[in-house]
């Protein structure tokens, strides 16, 4: 069996004929079982004279997991396997998302209007004035999620055409919980300087731009420069979408634990640009002692491989200068905060931490220390995963923030505004507070409105709105 738990993410839909006589379909559950799986629904039952035909989903732990599956199942006798389905491939077959019209085309009178000669009036009403496009064109509701597939989710430099399901996705979180209207675009270059090119020429279609995926220190660098070129908000959501739920999370947990920013000793694995926008909203929310480790050990000032973020990381936390691996750093850690690869973190690093810890393990697909592992000597886990308890997720941040931001008429997201947002997003615990439920879940329906509404009061009292 595998020692991964079984997920969502690597079920299978099994076609199965069962021949119809007492035990069969017990045989096949139990030899699912005992290979580990786990049969989440039965679908597409069809009884006929000497067999049944029937869908099995089943939850399976990774890839070669399926496959002793799908060879348990082979081996049960009246049994045939008909079909294989991997479920997330399904799901992603010919893209998730689609382009449709507002607005129905039903004679020559809505033609007229919509387009020629009624759509020229539109036009030269913007020429004449350009903030009405944010008013009369997609603008008003639209986003460009905007990757070049340098760092996606765990995985690393895999290039624009391997990001492109993920910034469908996000198109399609943007859509599902703020009513945000999305479009991927994926960049075939790595050049800063061309990306933003690229992203100013693009700027007149949308209202927003949510960068996405793009490794540091390009990202820092991309984001500052388009920040200052347009008028619209540019929100990088791997540094601050991450920053403001990890803070929410953060915020959350010290309540259950007792313990206060300011005492805080945190330890961030991965200094690229989700862990320098963590470690700068944390320090903003006073914490003084934050130790960032990457692949060389802890960055401190006596190190002489730093580029400039990492720079000014080293000169603005680990007071002590530590210096070492992980686990060198990590004892009397009171936090951990995970932002780079699987199974970083052992158990006797946990051991080593103060009592009560709290791990925010969030490396994605697969966390730095399987929560399992840690679950009778952390007080808290957080993880990036949707299949286990206290996911830092940055849906709920991102489509909040840009529903308020879109609403506000908001030319930038500033600082407050994030803050406000992570508020908004720990008081919707509320009393529900308890150690697997330090952030409500993606599908709380108060989360998008409340995080709206604090982020458009946060823009308006910034003075960022346009027009204001």
């Amino acid at each position: 069996m595998s020692p991964k738990s079984p997920s969502p993410a690597y079920s299978l839909r099994l076609r199965v004929r069962l021949a119809d006589r007492p035990g069969t379909l017990g045989a096949l559950a139990v030899a699912i079982g005992e290979a580990g799986g786990n049969i989440n629904a039965l679908e597409g039952f069809e009884l006929k004279t000497a067999y049944l035909t029937e869908d099995v989903i089943v939850y399976c732990a990774d890839v070669a997991h399926q496959d002793r599956i799908r060879a348990a199942v082979e081996r049960v006798e009246g049994v045939e396997l008909l079909h294989c389905e991997d479920r997330t491939f399904a799901l992603h077959d010919a893209g998730k998302i689609t382009v449709d019209s507002s607005v129905e085309i039903r004679g020559m009178d809505d033609l007229a209007m919509a387009y020629s000669p009624g759509v020229a009036r539109v036009c030269s009403a913007i020429a004449a004035d350009r903030e009405l496009s944010h008013r009369y064109t997609i603008r008003k509701n639209t986003v460009a999620v905007v990757s070049d597939g340098t760092a996606v989710l765990g995985l690393g430099d895999i290039g624009p055409y391997a990001a492109m399901p993920v910034m469908e996705g996000k198109a399609q979180l943007f859509k599902r919980f703020g009513g945000v209207d999305a479009f991927p675009i994926c960049l075939d270059t790595k050049d800063p300087d061309r990306i933003v090119e690229i992203v100013r020429a693009l700027a007149p279609t949308f209202g927003g731009i949510n960068l996405e995926d793009i490794a540091a220190p390009g990202a820092f660098d991309i984001e500052a420069r388009l920040v200052e070129a347009l008028d619209i908000p540019v929100f990088h959501d791997d540094q601050h979408g991450t920053a403001i739920v990890t803070v929410a999370g953060l915020e959350n947990a010290l309540k259950i634990v007792g313990k206060k920013h300011g005492n805080l000793k945190i330890v961030v694995a991965g200094v690229g640009a989700a862990g320098v926008a963590v470690s700068k909203m944390l320090m903003a929310a006073g914490v003084d002692n934050i130790i960032g480790v990457d692949r060389q050990g802890a960055v401190h000032t006596g190190r002489e491989d730093l580029n400039a973020s990492k720079q000014w990381f080293a000169e603005n936390t680990n007071p002590e200068r530590l210096a070492g691996t992980i686990t060198d750093v990590i004892r009397g850690a009171d936090v951990f905060v995970g932002l780079s690869g699987p199974d970083l973190l052992t158990v006797d690093d946990v051991l080593s931490m103060t009592k009560d810890p709290l791990v925010f393990a969030m490396a994605n697909p697969d966390p730095e220390i399987r929560p399992e592992l840690i679950q009778d000597i952390a007080a808290v886990i957080a993880t990036g995963r949707s299949d286990f308890p206290n996911q830092i997720n940055n849906v709920l941040a991102f489509p909040g923030i840009f529903r308020g931001a879109l609403d506000a008429g908001a030319t930038k997201i500033t600082e407050n505004m994030k803050l406000a947002a992570a508020r908004a997003i720990a008081e919707v615990v509320g009393d529900e507070l308890h150690p697997r439920y330090i952030v409500p879940i993606a599908f709380d329906h108060r989360v998008a409105p409340a995080v709206a509404a604090a982020v458009e009061a946060a823009a308006r009292a910034d003075g960022v709105c346009r027009g204001a």
